[in-house]
C-alpha cells in the first residue's frame, strides 16, 4: 500500500519549525491588560559616569542607552537580512552550517559560546521563537555557505556589530566597577571573548492562552544589550509589577545579569523580564550577552565563591532536570 506524503504546510507557515506551524485563531489580543508602561532611565553613552550607571542599576537593573554611535544603517542591515533568512523554509535553515552561527528554535536555553547545540525541544515545552546564535569569538573565522551566500554577509554584519557592542559593554562595565569599587577584579569579571550574539524571531501568537515568546527569567550574563524592532513585547518586573518596555528607535536596552548581581553583592539587580507575543506581527531582536572568564572566581559578601563555569554547569543541570533555572540562590550564603 502506498503511503501518501503529508501535505505541505501553508505557504505563510513554511518558514516556521514544524512543531510551531499553527494558524492564529481569532481572539482578543490582551497585550496590555496585565501590564503598564513606564519610562526606563535614559543614559547618554557620551556622558556616562559611575554614579549615573550605579543609580539605574540599583533602582531598575535596566536602562535605555542613547547616543551610542552604533551606525543605524548597520542595525537596519542586520534586521533586514535576518528577516530574509528567517523567512526561508524551515528545512533550509536547519541545513545551514552550525558554526560560526547556529540556527536554533523552540528554546533559548543553549550552551554558551563554543558548546552550543540544537536543543531539539519536545512539543510539550516550546517557546514560539527561533534564532541564530553567534559566539563572538567564532565570527572571525573564514566562512563559506554554499546553501545561501547571504549567510556569509550575515556573519560579517554580526562581526561588525559585535565589535560595537563590546565597546559599549566594556565602557559600561568600567563605570559599574568604579561605582562598586571592584576595579581590582574587573579584568577577569568581564571577558569579551565569552560574548555571544543572538538574533531572535518571535513568531505570531497562535492562541489566547499562548502569550509568551520567552517567559519570565533573568539573564545569566554580566551585561546584556538588546536592540528591539518597533513591534514591542518586552516587559520587566519592578516592585512586583510588570511594565512594558516600549521600543524607541536608535536606542539600546541594557540590563544587569546574574553575574553582575553576584559581583555587586545584590546592590545591583538582575531584572526579571519576559517577551509577549503579538497576534498580528512577528518580532525580531538583537541580543548581546557577555560573561566573566570561565575560571574567574566571583567573590561576594552574599554568595560563596564560585566561577562562571560552575554557575553555567549548575544552570544547565537545572534546565535538564527541573526545566527551569534556579540561578544565584544556589550559591547564596544562608
Amino acid at each position: 500500500m502506498t503511503v501518501k506524503a503529508p501535505p505541505p504546510p501553508p505557504p505563510e507557515l513554511s518558514s516556521y519549525p514544524s512543531l510551531l506551524r499553527r494558524r492564529t485563531h481569532d481572539f482578543t489580543d490582551d497585550s496590555d491588560s496585565d501590564s503598564d508602561t513606564e519610562s526606563l532611565p535614559v543614559l547618554n553613552f557620551q556622558q556616562l559616569t559611575p554614579d549615573i550607571i550605579g543609580k539605574a542599576s540599583r533602582e531598575w537593573g535596566m536602562f535605555r542607552l542613547v547616543n551610542h554611535q552604533v551606525p543605524a544603517e548597520l542595525i537596519r542591515e542586520i534586521h533586514n537580512l535576518a528577516g530574509d533568512l528567517f523567512s526561508l523554509p524551515f528545512e533550509t535553515k536547519q541545513a545551514f552550517p552550525t558554526s560560526p552561527i547556529l540556527y536554533f528554535w523552540g528554546s533559548p536555553a543553549l550552551s554558551i559560546a563554543g558548546t552550543s547545540s540544537n536543543t531539539n525541544p519536545c512539543s510539550g515545552n516550546l517557546n514560539y521563537l527561533e534564532g541564530f546564535d553567534a559566539p563572538f569569538s567564532n565570527l572571525t573565522q573564514k566562512f563559506h555557505c554554499e546553501q545561501d551566500r547571504r549567510f556569509e554577509k550575515f556573519k560579517s554584519l554580526l562581526e561588525e556589530y559585535g565589535v560595537h557592542q563590546t565597546r559599549l559593554a566594556t565602557e559600561i562595565f568600567r563605570g559599574m566597577t568604579e561605582d562598586l569599587c571592584l576595579v581590582d577584579s574587573s579584568s577577569s569579571y568581564l571577558s569579551p571573548a565569552t560574548a555571544t550574539l543572538r538574533v531572535y524571531r518571535y513568531l505570531r501568537r497562535p492562541t489566547a492562552d499562548e502569550k509568551w515568546g520567552i517567559p519570565e527569567h533573568t539573564d545569566s550574563s554580566v551585561i546584556s544589550i538588546l536592540h528591539q524592532d518597533q513591534i514591542g513585547g518586552l516587559q520587566i518586573c519592578k516592585k512586583n509589577k510588570w511594565l512594558n518596555v516600549e521600543p524607541v528607535e536608535d536606542t539600546f536596552i541594557v540590563n544587569v545579569g546574574d553575574m553582575m548581581q553576584g559581583m555587586s553583592s545584590d546592590e545591583y539587580v538582575s531584572v526579571k523580564h519576559r517577551v509577549k507575543l503579538n497576534k498580528e506581527n512577528e518580532r525580531i531582536s538583537l541580543g548581546y550577552f557577555v560573561f566573566p572568564g570561565e575560571d574567574a572566581v566571583i567573590r561576594s559578601s552574599k554568595y560563596r565563591p564560585f566561577t562562571y563555569a560552575e554557575f553555567q554547569a549548575s544552570k544547565e543541570s537545572d534546565l535538564r532536570n527541573l526545566g527551569f533555572k534556579i540561578g544565584l540562590s544556589k550559591f547564596r550564603i544562608h
